[in-house]
């Protein structure tokens, strides 16, 4: 019993029971005129307690940061404090993570990204079937943006396979300046080193030993995992990229990120490329025969539930990419 309302409740059980309403005051150290308060705030918070209830249906490790960027994007217009005391008396905590060791080198790997496609990360994350047999999927993350490329899911990778990704990936969102990794045989295989090479991308590999160099990506496989990975069962391979995939589309357009302002990564990525658009655009308008930028917009339209927004209108993110034709 620590909060007045929680006091207060004991107070009324105890007169419930038979007990003056004086003496149950006293012994609960509550006023008597506390003991007939009827608050108003569970009329005013009764929408926002049904869309929370429905944020955490539907996505059961988010917490109450995530819930407030999530129905500030759908339209809500409310206080963060305001979410945390209906989330709370809701009982929608999520159980606290034991924290892990971290280790402070003091020593960031070069180069940190402050564009997009500046810096690409990616690595593997391994589960398996309910069958027993392991699968693999591999990660690829825009570090700036925070938004997610792709997730390849395979039996096994070889360098080839990864190479075929790479370039899937290179003529659907251009050509990374950087690329981070670790140590591992896909990774540091001489096709690749050649392939990267010819494509005029730098090999950023970490030490050995030290993931945490490729921390925006361990982060990333981190919440795949616990969000994605923990939550589901695979029956077979195939079930598994279409649940995958699923995940990565939301991650990108629906999950707030705490690093991007609790702002989605689409739009983050959107208003980049949008940027980095207008500046190109700005530099070939000062010569003749310059080379022209077009860009290609897909635009997705999101009819969001009457759960989670105040507003019935449907909510539009813009996916900007841009190609460069010479």
């Amino acid at each position: 019993m620590v909060s007045p309302r929680a006091r207060r409740q004991v107070a009324q059980a105890a007169c419930a029971r038979g007990l003056s309403l004086r003496r149950a005051a006293w012994l609960c150290t509550t006023a008597r005129s506390g003991m007939r308060y009827q608050p108003k705030r569970p009329k005013r918070d009764v929408r926002l307690a049904q869309a929370l209830r429905g944020v955490a249906k539907r996505y059961p490790q988010w917490g109450y940061r995530l819930a407030e960027g999530f129905l500030r994007s759908r339209g809500w217009r409310v206080n963060l404090k305001r979410v945390h005391r209906v989330w709370q008396q809701c009982d929608l905590q999520v159980p606290k993570r034991k924290p892990r060791k971290k280790i402070k080198t003091g020593l960031t790997l070069q180069p940190t990204a402050q564009t997009k496609n500046a810096v690409w990360s990616w690595d593997f994350v391994h589960d398996v079937t309910t069958d027993g047999q392991a699968f693999r999927c591999l990660t690829v993350k825009d570090e700036h943006t925070r938004w997610c490329a792709a997730i390849e899911v395979a039996r096994s990778f070889t360098h080839e396979r990864v190479i075929e990704v790479l370039t899937r990936l290179i003529a659907q969102y251009g050509c990374p300046q950087y690329l981070r990794s670790d140590n591992g045989p896909e990774f540091i295989a001489g096709a690749l080193l050649n392939f990267l090479e010819g494509q005029g991308i730098t090999p950023s590999r970490i030490t050995p030993g030290k993931p945490w160099q490729n921390g925006s990506n361990e982060s990333f496989n981190g919440t795949f995992r616990r969000e994605c990975l923990d939550a589901e069962r695979f029956h077979s391979l195939t079930e598994a990229r279409v649940v995958i995939e699923d995940w990565r589309q939301q991650y990108n357009h629906e999950r707030p990120h705490s690093a991007l302002g609790y702002q989605i990564p689409a739009r983050i990525y959107g208003e980049d490329a949008s940027r980095q658009r207008a500046e190109v655009d700005a530099s070939s308008s000062v010569g003749e025969n310059s080379s022209h930028t077009h860009g290609r917009q897909t635009t997705i339209i999101r009819q969001h539930d009457e759960e989670f927004g105040e507003q019935s209108a449907s909510v539009a993110i813009t996916e900007a990419n841009s190609t460069q034709k010479t």
